[in-house]
């Protein structure tokens, strides 16, 4: 059986909060770490397990700031 994975790298200097790709992953990976930012002043986006990534670049897709890629495998 074919099964999708990924791996998913958020530039978190880029990363600007919009949490858009925490509410479109299908695999509710994404995440915010809520008591860290980053230099200005932001909440990033973090992966909370990358073994669960399918992949589907959605997340990438829909990031305004162009803070995420994602590499399939």
């Amino acid at each position: 059986m074919w099964s999708l994975s990924g791996k998913i790298t958020i530039n978190t200097n880029i990363c600007k909060g919009c949490r858009i790709c925490e509410g479109v992953c299908p695999a509710k990976i994404i995440n915010f770490d809520n008591t860290k930012t980053n230099e200005k002043g932001y909440y990033t986006a973090q992966v909370t397990d990358m073994d669960k990534c399918i992949g589907c670049a959605t997340c990438a897709c829909v990031c305004p700031d162009i803070a995420i890629a994602v590499e399939k495998f």
